[in-house]
């Protein structure tokens, strides 16, 4: 198994990957100073490998030998250069910036405490042991909060007293040390804290960019919305993130974090998602299109998994086998979850994950490959330097439902939408941007963990109220379809529940990665290999439900889309063109 103890198989592979400046995941050392640690993880992959591909396939792919840094870990994938947030601050965000009825308000101690970080850090007088300084983003989400709450939350998630006795004690002194932006957020008009406050009544900001966002702001602090052209008009102001021509940030990151938690604890319109949606499409130009008859868009959430195994990538493999052209994107860490996502993985696997949009093209074209993966990176790099603000505002801004419905290549032929929700209502918000994107089938799954993975295990009796897991909801256009039918002829809606069992497949509890890459990739490698089990089980699946969900051809039964699965996988065939993929994103 020559190859897999290459270091340098090819110089394009190796540029990318072995610099650990621009790739902390992984740093190349000599096989004589690889550590034990990364040797058994090595082998156990090497073993997992070798039971899925024959030898010569393994060899042609030419996997370069690495020493990754904690693969069990998806969290190690974080940058490095990301400064990290204050603790103490962060968790009192996760009780406080979020909706009218999820806020939990804080307790007296609490809420003193946390003043009292704020104050001490304003002043550079946090202790090392207390955790990094309080960011200008956590300022400016944790005020915003508060005075959303103040200003058109119901009374039970208000303000407690216990942090109305704290602001009481503590503002007169964070008045002297905050920025201006942030005392501004913290009581916009001067009604809020009562101490005849006027920076907030008087400030606009400075610059073009910041005083539109000050203006915007003014109306979300009030608990109002905005309109589409007025929320497009700041994100194209103040992104990317980063300095303006005279060297300066453009805006404050107080500012845009405020904006940006503010929207989400208001409940977005579908106005001001659609902004968000559509504001950078034509970043890079206008999308290319791909010769393909049929293209499915996967907008799985960009944090990742947690705790349970990812199938999309693996579904995509086996969905490509008969021509169904699957189209994923994401990122390779993302907050809040920084869990385990399928640039990771395929990072892990030796793919090159740096593809343009064009190059995504040529692999979904390519008859051995059919499916490609598109970082934010690479198509949205505006809201792609957002990644570490999002970390420190905690919970996700309305970018987390916009980025998964996107269309970064297009198709001569139909299309196709599948993206997964958690909080009961956004499922509908979803079904509106995908018909806006004038897509020929759409889908919203209520997956585990809110992905858009379906499950095989039976649902509990003792399982939370609401929509139940594997519920999904959308609507599909008839065979043959063309443009002008998706724009509103002949769409039908449907709604179902999916039970594993009705279609033969026995329930199963679906298996646990914990945060671990490598043993996400151990299951799905497993399972293209033929393995039966929960991982093949939900495989196909999710390959076989969403085919026929769509309308696809050759899927009109259900039954029968779920054997040509099996028989994609039986076949050997979904594991070779993952192998290609892998192989083909360094030719192209």
């Amino acid at each position: 198994m020559n190859s897999l103890l290459n270091p340098n198989p090819n110089p394009n592979f190796s540029s990318h990957l072995f610099r650990s400046s621009q790739n902390p995941s992984y740093a190349y050392c000599p096989n004589n100073q690889i550590s034990f640690a990364a040797r058994r993880t090595r082998r156990g992959f090497d073993r997992t490998v070798r039971s899925a591909v024959d030898w010569t396939t393994i060899e042609e792919l030419g996997f370069p030998d690495l020493d990754v840094r904690n693969p069990s870990i998806s969290g190690s994938y974080r940058s490095s250069t990301l400064p990290s947030p204050n603790q103490t601050v962060l968790e009192a965000q996760a009780k406080v910036c979020t909706g009218p009825t999820q806020t939990k308000p804080l307790g007296e101690d609490r809420a003193f405490k946390v003043l009292d970080t704020i104050f001490r850090s304003a002043k550079g007088e946090l202790k090392e042991e207390e955790g990094e300084e309080v960011s200008k983003a956590q300022l400016g989400a944790f005020f915003a909060a508060m005075t959303i709450r103040a200003n058109s939350f119901p009374e039970e998630t208000q303000w407690s007293e216990g942090e109305r006795r704290a602001m009481e004690t503590f503002w007169p002194l964070l008045v002297q040390v905050l920025p201006r932006e942030v005392v501004f957020l913290a009581d916009p008009e001067g009604t809020i804290m009562g101490t005849g406050n006027l920076v907030g009544p008087q400030f606009v900001g400075s610059g073009t960019a910041e005083m539109r966002l000050v203006g915007a702001l003014r109306e979300v602090l009030a608990g109002g919305h905005l309109g589409f052209e007025e929320v497009e008009g700041v994100l194209r102001d103040v992104l990317p993130l980063g300095s303006g021509e005279s060297g300066s940030a453009r805006v404050s990151e107080s500012l845009i974090s405020a904006f940006l938690i503010g929207q989400r604890m208001n409940r977005e319109t579908d106005r001001e998602l659609k902004a968000y949606c559509l504001a950078f499409d034509d970043e890079l130009g206008s999308p290319p299109v791909a010769d393909v008859g049929s293209l499915t868009h996967y907008g799985e959430p960009y944090d990742g998994n947690t705790r349970f195994f990812k199938s999309t990538l693996f579904v995509s493999a086996v969905r490509a086998c008969y021509g169904e052209s699957c189209m994923l994107h994401g990122a390779e860490w993302m907050p809040p979850k920084g869990g385990i996502t399928e640039e990771q993985m395929l990072k892990f696997m030796g793919a090159n994950t740096h593809l343009s949009p064009l190059q995504a093209k040529t692999l979904l074209e390519d008859e051995g490959v059919g499916f490609a993966y598109i970082s934010q990176r690479e198509a949205h790099p505006s809201l792609y330097s957002l990644i570490g603000l999002r970390e420190h505002i905690k919970k996700r801004p309305p970018l987390a439902t916009s980025e998964k419905v996107q269309q970064f290549v297009r198709a001569r032929g139909r299309e196709a939408i599948v993206t997964g929700f958690y909080h009961e209502g956004y499922e509908e918000s979803l079904l509106m941007l995908m018909r806006r994107r004038s897509v020929h089938s759409g889908l919203v799954v209520k997956g585990e963990e809110g992905a858009l993975s379906m499950t095989t295990k039976s649902r509990s009796p003792n399982a939370s109220k609401g929509l139940p897991v594997n519920y999904c909801s959308g609507f599909r256009s008839p065979i043959p379809a063309t443009a002008t039918d998706v724009d509103g002829i002949s769409r039908e809606n449907f709604s179902l529940v999916v039970d594993a069992k009705d279609y033969g497949i026995e329930p199963t509890d679906t298996p646990r990665t914990d945060r671990s890459v490598l043993k996400n990739i151990e299951l799905g490698l497993a399972a293209l290999a033929g393995q039966k089990g929960p991982a093949y089980d939900r495989i196909v699946l999710n390959a076989g439900v969403v085919d026929h969900l769509l309308g696809c051809s050759g899927a009109e039964d259900m039954l029968t889309a779920l054997d040509r699965a099996r028989d994609a996988i039986d076949s050997g065939k979904a594991l070779s063109r993952l192998m290609n993929y892998i192989k083909m994103s360094h030719k192209i």
